[in-house]
């Protein structure tokens, strides 16, 4: 059975046949109404959430299916210190796949250890999100008409955001992608990332101060909140913030044919003057969103029973009884479970939950 925890939980070739499909979706939408009639998501989302809960909810009921579930943990038995694993073992009871939004890190790992359906993590505190990547992977399919060949632009919050630390990973897998990293000192893009992706899957990028200085090499602008709670000194934050606000005047440098990509929500990192910009793509990227949801959870129910789609094979996890993961966001911290490690290629140990490295 396949679950989606991780972008690298997908093959390469599984993803481009879920973009693709997306995109035959799009193309032809009347074809695929009663695809999942009859079958059910679940969408257990632990914290507050509207485009992704609503884009799941959206997709499945396009799809013909029905969805039942949880916007708010208070108003299920998680209130009552229900764990997530035995959620996930009764409510695999009642759908064929489950939707799982949560703020600990590792929370739909955990659920995948136990369920009988199909589980997608819908985000997972700072860690991941992988169907914002796959919306992000079609909504450059479709700006640009590939996704390989492609100089992007990171600017914001590298260092705490989910969608940027997927979407590097997915994008290491194509060929020839160049990556530019535009972020404060305090929010840069953390050192394992690099290390274990961009280094060792050999993606070439550098880190530089100001958008101006690179967009008219970007063929994709990828923006993300700088946010004022990350910084210890509020100075520093007022000093920097500009630094990384995208405007007309900053668009007239950039190319053509790029595309401006946001998860959102923004607060003031996107002036509304660039809304009107045709590359300004992010709206559209929301709507991208719905249509590769109901290409994964198509996929996932059809691939359910077949032995050729399976999980892939991981670093080997080991039990640690030793240490302790030291993430106050980390599922281990918070539920009885395993302590497990992996060992990178470089020997460094890190926690399978959230991957935090595990200090000796």
């Amino acid at each position: 059975m396949k679950h989606l925890i991780d972008p690298t939980d997908l093959t390469k070739q599984e993803t481009d046949e879920i973009v693709a499909l997306a995109e035959d979706i799009i193309a032809h939408r009347e074809n695929y109404r009663e695809v999942r009639r009859y079958h059910k998501l679940a969408t257990l989302f632990y914290e507050p959430s509207t485009r992704t809960r609503l884009s799941f909810t959206s997709a499945m009921m396009e799809l013909g299916g029905n969805v039942l579930g949880f916007s708010d943990a208070n108003s299920s038995s998680v209130s009552k210190g229900e764990t997530v694993e035995d959620t996930v073992r009764v409510v695999g009871n009642f759908v064929d796949v489950i939707a799982m939004r949560h703020p600990l890190e590792g929370a739909p790992f955990i659920a995948s250890q136990y369920s009988k359906v199909p589980i997608i993590n819908a985000g997972d505190g700072s860690h991941a999100h992988p169907t914002q990547t796959l919306t992000d992977l079609l909504t450059i399919k479709r700006e640009l008409g590939h996704i390989d060949n492609i100089t992007i632009g990171f600017c914001g919050d590298l260092k705490f955001g989910r969608t940027v630390h997927s979407l590097i990973k997915a994008l290491s897998r194509y060929e020839h992608i160049k990556v530019i990293l535009i972020a404060p000192d305090e929010l840069r893009l953390p050192n394992y990332i690099k290390q274990d992706v961009c280094d060792k899957q050999g993606i070439d990028y550098r880190e530089v101060k100001t958008i101006e200085e690179v967009i008219g090499e970007l063929d994709v602008l990828y923006m993300t909140r700088v946010q004022k709670e990350r910084f210890l000194d509020e100075e520093e934050f007022e000093r920097v913030k500009d630094c990384f606000v995208l405007d007309a005047n900053k668009m007239k440098g950039a190319k053509k044919k790029m595309a401006v990509l946001h998860p959102l929500p923004r607060v003031n990192e996107i002036l509304p003057e660039v809304d009107d910009d045709p590359r300004a793509a992010y709206f559209r990227q929301v709507e991208n969103g719905k249509f590769v949801r109901m290409a994964l959870i198509t996929s996932l129910i059809k691939w359910k029973d077949d032995p050729t789609h399976v999980m892939p094979e991981h670093p080997e996890y080991v039990e640690d009884t030793l240490h302790r993961c030291h993430n106050p966001k980390c599922i281990s911290n918070h539920e009885k479970v395993r302590q497990l490690v992996k060992i990178t290629d470089s020997g460094i140990r890190r926690c399978v939950y959230c991957d935090t490295m595990i200090s000796e």
